[in-house]
């Protein structure tokens, strides 16, 4: 049985798949959401981005999960890549949902114009508050599902600005991207050269960058087509 270990991004935790879950499951895979430390239920325990490694890692291991499929989104696809490399042949699959790739040196904010981010951990305690409901305009939410990632948890600052540690290159190891459309055209950045692997696919889909909100289905079909046609 494929096991998927899904890992939302920035403010988000397991609560994030909870439409994306069942349908995992009645395709008959295991199905795993996983909260990082810092967010949701995990509010007030320490974290830097080593931690959020050693949550993905320790997940597989206490439950001891083999053929599995390591599923980021958004700022999880920076501690998902690192621990994809870390869980040997446990792994089948990784799937970066409009995510960050983690890079060796590299943090989920090297890349791209992130001084505003910066500033606001600074202001806020070392943490990233959510964004305001408004600038999640057109990217497909509903008010009500708008409502509810805008009033999730702060983000550890520590996790966005430390640097990615990796062994070997994200590149060599099987994987999907999805990219979400309404979010960019196309990936970039080190989406775009991890792409250039003959080991990475990559799957649009219509939609903004919560497809575990906006098109649960489609996003639960996508990953369960990573796995029967790879």
């Amino acid at each position: 049985m494929t096991n998927f270990v899904l890992v939302a991004g920035s403010w988000l935790g397991a609560w994030a798949w909870e439409e994306v879950v069942p349908e995992l499951r009645t395709a008959g895979h295991g199905a795993h959401p996983l909260t990082l430390s810092g967010l949701a239920e995990k509010q007030g325990v320490p974290a830097g981005q080593q931690t959020h490694v050693q949550d993905i890692v320790g997940e597989v291991e206490r439950l001891g999960l083999r053929d599995v499929v390591l599923v980021g989104h958004s700022y999880a696809g920076v501690p998902v890549g690192q621990a994809a490399v870390r869980i040997g042949d446990r792994l089948r699959r990784v799937v970066l949902v409009d995510a960050n790739v983690a890079v060796d040196g590299e943090s989920f904010l090297s890349g791209w114009p992130s001084d505003p981010v910066r500033t606001a951990i600074e202001e806020n305690d070392g943490f990233w508050p959510p964004m305001p409901a408004a600038d999640y305009a057109g990217q497909g939410l509903t008010e009500e599902q708008t409502a509810r990632i805008a009033g999730s948890t702060p983000h550890p600052g520590a996790t966005l600005t430390e640097p990615a540690v990796m062994p070997r290159p994200l590149d060599e190891l099987p994987g999907t991207y999805i990219k979400c459309l309404l979010d960019g055209d196309e990936p970039w950045g080190a989406a775009a050269a991890l792409l250039k692997s003959d080991r990475w696919e990559l799957v649009n889909m219509d939609t903004g960058h919560w497809p575990m909100f906006s098109q649960p289905r489609e996003l639960a079909r996508i990953l369960h087509e990573s796995v029967t046609v790879s």
